[in-house]
């Protein structure tokens, strides 16, 4: 048995690109970054932020909602399938790039902003039902193994 599976939750990048195809068909492409806090080692040896960025690619329905909500800044929660591709560059150098085929995209807006609905709490968008808000309360009212995601 194996799993392929992928979740990320972190900062967009860029605005997300979208290219339409003659068959009707979108892809949608944008990055995300992810961070691992800084901290010191028990004999002073300081260990920096670590920033990873993944490149982000949503198709079929998922597009309208990335073109529509996703923007640069956005927090996002993204789950997909982890894919590797190859080609040759301008020079006949073979490159491979890592991309997130994004089953399920999730806006979050964590910041205090007069679409959060109060203190305490978070609205979040889904690509199902982009114009209605959800209301998650945020840590500290429920238990360690209650998340929101």
């Amino acid at each position: 048995m194996s799993l392929n599976k992928v979740i990320l939750i972190g900062n967009v990048g860029k605005d997300p690109t979208v290219k339409y195809f003659d068959s009707g068909n979108a892809v949608a492409n944008f990055s995300v970054a992810t961070s691992e806090r800084g901290y010191t080692l028990s004999n002073g040896t300081e260990v920096p932020e670590r920033t990873e960025w993944h490149n982000i690619v949503v198709s079929r329905d998922r597009v309208q909602f990335v073109e529509r909500f996703v923007k640069k800044g956005s927090l996002v929660y993204v789950e997909g399938k982890i894919r590797t591709r190859n080609y040759d560059d301008q020079s006949g150098i073979k490159r491979y790039i890592t991309e997130i085929y994004a089953d399920r995209v999730e806006f979050y807006s964590l910041n205090k902003r007069p679409d959060v609905p109060e203190e305490g709490s978070t609205t979040v968008a889904t690509q199902d039902e982009p114009t209605q808000p959800v209301e998650l309360p945020l840590g500290g009212q429920e238990g360690p193994d209650d998340l929101p995601f």
